[in-house]
């Protein structure tokens, strides 16, 4: 896979946050990676953090090749040098964690095929609409969906020259079915207590629940702690805001409660 403009290539992870890596190399004492995100910078796993039991054979886990969801537990540029895990990664971390690669990966799709029409390179086109879309939307995927369901002119709204808004609303329109729309935004939540991540995860579990109804899907997803994506989806922008603002409410009220803190940011769309 060819190294593309929308990774991070220059940035280096934050400790906490979770990674898609490629395994290049596996040791006795663990394995190499590379980090798909920024740039294929190297990162060690270490054998004790593949799992929390015994191993016999570090392959009964990981195989070369193999795309894994890891945790960043150390970070030193100066060394170069990025710890990470395998076993701290919970099921529902690493399914989250690959859709929104996934989202990216489209994201790129669509941006490829729209650089094509335009006659420009990819890295152009990205340089022209990066800020200024995820200024306004969670990710690129999700301005790109909102052109799909809006038009070019919701692109043009946040400074994307129009010939290239309409390029990409084409090509959104080409590429995604939209069958719903969606509301998203950030929960930023702490908790300084000393089963604060639990408390957290039952505020979030209270939230979600609370906003659940027919026809109306409420994802929350971690980004890095303490930032956490609340992601709304329904049959209208009026259904879908009105939800993400209950869910919002709901988890930072529960968190206060239990004595953390928490703000919320919504991404307009």
């Amino acid at each position: 896979m060819e190294d593309m403009p929308m990774l991070k290539r220059d940035e280096w992870p934050e400790v906490g946050e979770l990674v898609i890596a490629t395994v290049n190399e596996i040791t006795d004492y663990g394995a190499y990676v590379r980090l798909d995100e920024y740039g294929g910078k190297e990162g060690f796993l270490h054998i004790s953090e593949i799992s929390s039991g015994w191993i016999r054979n570090i392959r009964d886990y990981i195989r070369e090749d193999e795309k894994v969801v890891l945790k960043v537990l150390r970070v030193d540029p100066a060394k170069n040098q990025i710890d990470l895990s395998l076993r701290r990664v919970t099921q529902r971390e690493k399914r989250e964690k690959i859709l929104l690669w996934k989202r990216s990966r489209k994201a790129e799709s669509l941006l490829r095929s729209a650089s094509q029409k335009l006659g420009i390179s990819l890295e152009e086109l990205y340089n022209v609409i990066a800020e200024k879309v995820e200024n306004s939307f969670s990710d690129i995927y999700e301005g790109l969906e909102a052109a799909a369901q809006e038009g070019a002119e919701v692109l043009v709204k946040r400074g994307i020259p129009e010939d290239i808004a309409n390029v990409l609303a084409e090509t959104a329109r080409e590429k995604i079915k939209v069958t719903a729309v969606k509301a998203k935004g950030i929960l930023n939540m702490t908790c300084l207590k000393p089963d604060g991540v639990l408390r957290i995860k039952e505020a979030l579990m209270k939230a979600r629940e609370r906003g659940a109804s027919r026809g109306v899907n409420v994802n929350i997803y971690v980004i890095a702690p303490p930032k956490y994506q609340i992601e709304v989806t329904a049959k209208d922008y009026k259904e879908a805001n009105a939800v993400l603002k209950k869910v919002a409410d709901e988890a930072i009220n529960t968190i206060m409660k239990m004595g953390g803190q928490g703000t919320f940011t919504p991404k307009s769309g």
